[in-house]
């Protein structure tokens, strides 16, 4: 029987997703884009799932990105390096919008693709001997999954220009430098890190971690007065949830709030 090439668990409220294809350094193709949306989607629905945390299988790659033979077959079609990227951007675009919080865990090198599935993660933490880098470039194409997209928004133009132009990987404490990583730990630590970071989050409430996941990132996208306004309108929609009262109730009682997720 073969061997699973996406692992996952939901335990303690967080969904724990592994890329697990070691052979061939957790290389993206086209049955794990389709069983991650398939993950996603179920802990979409399940109130259980609080958050989600995203690795590697083995100790020295999160991704090297798309499987170079399924990118060669796709690329010969007509339009197939169009459809290749869309394919990816869907999924990935899922990760970025479920209105749950997502961390990658990055236990190596991750490289095109690779990177660009942790970009749609809302954080992203390093293990000390991670590598990051748009490599495209060097084989005469580009990133096509998101990666000059998110990556400006969250490292500016300039430095998306060097990683792209260059295709030079940069290292874990770079990428903390410019913003691109949340923590960097050892490799030991890594998971760990993730949990408590992400536990740090979901003991919030879950609507206004939703929403206020939303408003952030619409932000990129709207002008000052839009965002202005989609803010109101969910700050408003916040207050008249029971979890709103509650959280109030509870300041004012000078006790824990306990959230329910309405």
């Amino acid at each position: 029987m073969a061997e699973a090439t996406i692992l996952h668990e939901l335990k303690n409220s967080i969904g724990y997703v592994t890329i697990n294809r070691p052979k061939f350094l957790n290389a993206v193709n086209k049955e794990i884009l389709a069983e991650l949306h398939d993950i996603l989607s179920m802990w979409k629905e399940d109130d259980t799932c609080r958050g989600i945390i995203i690795t590697g299988a083995g100790e020295k790659t999160f991704s090297p990105g798309a499987d170079i033979n399924v990118f060669i077959a796709e690329s010969q079609k007509a339009i197939g390096g169009r459809e290749w990227s869309r394919y990816g951007q869907v999924v990935l675009q899922y990760l970025e919008n479920l209105g749950k919080p997502s961390i990658a865990a990055i236990n190596g090198m991750a490289m095109g693709g690779g990177l660009e599935l942790t970009l749609a993660c809302t954080f992203r933490i390093a293990c000390e001997t991670a590598k990051f880098g748009l490599p495209e470039i060097g084989v005469g194409i580009m990133p096509g999954w998101g990666g000059t997209q998110r990556m400006t928004r969250l490292v500016g133009k300039t430095k998306t220009m060097e990683l792209v132009l260059t295709g030079e990987p940069i290292s874990a404490e770079e990428a903390l430098r410019t913003g691109l990583v949340s923590q960097v730990v050892p490799v030991d630590d890594l998971i760990p890190a993730a949990e408590r970071f992400l536990k740090r989050i979901i003991k919030n409430a879950p609507v206004a971690i939703k929403l206020a996941m939303e408003a952030i990132n619409s932000a990129a996208d709207l002008s000052l007065s839009e965002g202005l306004g989609l803010e109101s309108n969910l700050a408003g929609l916040l207050c008249m949830t029971e979890d709103g009262k509650e959280g109030i109730q509870a300041f004012t009682e000078k006790r824990k709030p306990v959230f329910k997720g309405r």
